[in-house]
């Protein structure tokens, strides 16, 4: 039996972002007997483990307060599993940390680890350190905890080529524990029926609305997006969704954007029934993704395998994913081009090889195979 501990996310079908996504596809994919998952859980009431089959458990982790929380979350959860293994005197196992968190803990546990036979795998995300949320000293702890934890693990766990190349270039010595994995994605099957309930409960109509979906960062380009749109001569209505209610951003964005004054601008605090999602993506005319700092992001697989026209910020990460199948936009100016011209690309044959994209490389089926050479 192989036990795969799985930290850095916050939890199984969490509503949250792209490690929660990954990791109930990864486990609900995974269809293997001789594997069992245990999942750590960001908690904010003290509760029990519980199982969910006879290959997943679940282990909330409690944490107080909303500072620093996932990182608490990791470091507790860590400590837990190391004493967990050890107590239960458990052989083969994986512990595999999401993110870049844990630099210093894992250096300092590296004997104990490796006294119990554990492997540590490690996937970095993206570049952690980019990002605009934190300040210069939450950056300088990223910039030395990513180096301690690259050093420290058995193996690195790439989800974009771009950060492979990255690591590569910057650890040159690492490059034999470095691999590449990305995420995976899965069409859902909806019936006409199902796609009008969705329209009409969001009040959208089929392909007349532009879409953005991610979370509501800074680094996601939001206001670039909604300037560049408001500057377009595009007829569309441009449809938001994400996670508005859980953060400070969308005051600040209406602030920089006056963008409460275009009733064409419609924003949607999270839609978190798979379904209803894919509904509204299949429907959208274009899809525009704004990310400009991680790794291969599960709502731009998404993206490319419901709608037709994809948008996407120009960086490497986003290439590497969308190759031809996309149009890519470095500034406003750009998008702007863009957006006037939308009518008169030819869709449905990007939409073809966004499709081709996705079955030859994403598949559940393809990663999860993947995987499976890794936990053998």
């Amino acid at each position: 039996m192989k036990h795969i501990f799985i930290i850095g996310a916050r939890g199984y079908h969490a509503k949250y972002g792209g490690w929660e996504t990954f990791v109930s596809k990864l486990v609900d994919n995974y269809h293997d007997p001789n594997t069992k998952f245990y999942i750590s859980e960001l908690s904010k009431k003290p509760k029990t483990e519980y199982k969910i089959n006879d290959n997943l458990q679940v282990k909330p982790i409690y944490v107080k307060g909303e500072i620093g929380q996932m990182l608490f979350c990791t470091i507790k959860s860590l400590n837990y599993y190391l004493k967990y293994i050890k107590e239960k005197e458990i052989k083969n196992a994986y512990i595999y940390i999401l993110g870049l968190k844990l630099g210093p803990f894992l250096k300092i546990n590296k004997k104990k680890i490796k006294k119990l036979g554990i492997k540590t795998i490690v996937n970095p995300d993206g570049l952690e350190y980019k990002r605009s949320k934190w300040n210069f000293l939450v950056k300088s702890f990223f910039l030395i905890s990513e180096s301690w934890m690259l050093k420290n693990c058995d193996l690195i766990i790439c989800d974009a080529l771009g950060i492979k190349k990255y690591i590569n270039n910057k650890y040159p010595k690492l490059k034999n524990k470095t691999t590449y994995i990305a995420y995976g994605t899965e069409k859902i099957h909806v019936n006409i029926e199902e796609e009008k309930e969705v329209l009409e409960e969001y009040n959208l109509v089929k392909k007349d609305y532009l879409l953005i979906i991610g979370r509501f960062v800074p680094e996601n380009n939001y206001e670039l997006i909604i300037k560049s749109y408001m500057r377009s001569n595009c007829q569309k209505k441009l449809i938001i969704v994400s996670n508005i209610s859980m953060t400070n951003y969308y005051q600040e964005l209406v602030e920089n954007t006056n963008c409460l004054s275009n009733s064409n601008i419609i924003f949607i605090d999270g839609i978190y029934d798979e379904k209803k999602l894919s509904i509204v993506r299949k429907n959208a005319y274009a899809y525009l993704h704004g990310h400009s700092v991680g790794g291969t992001n599960p709502s731009l697989l998404e993206a490319l395998s419901l709608t037709d026209l994809n948008i996407l910020y120009d960086v490497e990460f986003n290439r590497d994913v969308g190759l031809n199948s996309c149009l890519y936009f470095k500034n406003e100016n750009e998008l702007i081009k863009i957006l006037n011209q939308i009518d008169f690309y030819d869709y449905q044959k990007l939409g073809q090889e966004c499709r081709k994209i996705i079955k030859n490389n994403f598949t559940w089926d393809i990663i999860v195979k993947k995987y499976k050479k890794i936990f053998k």
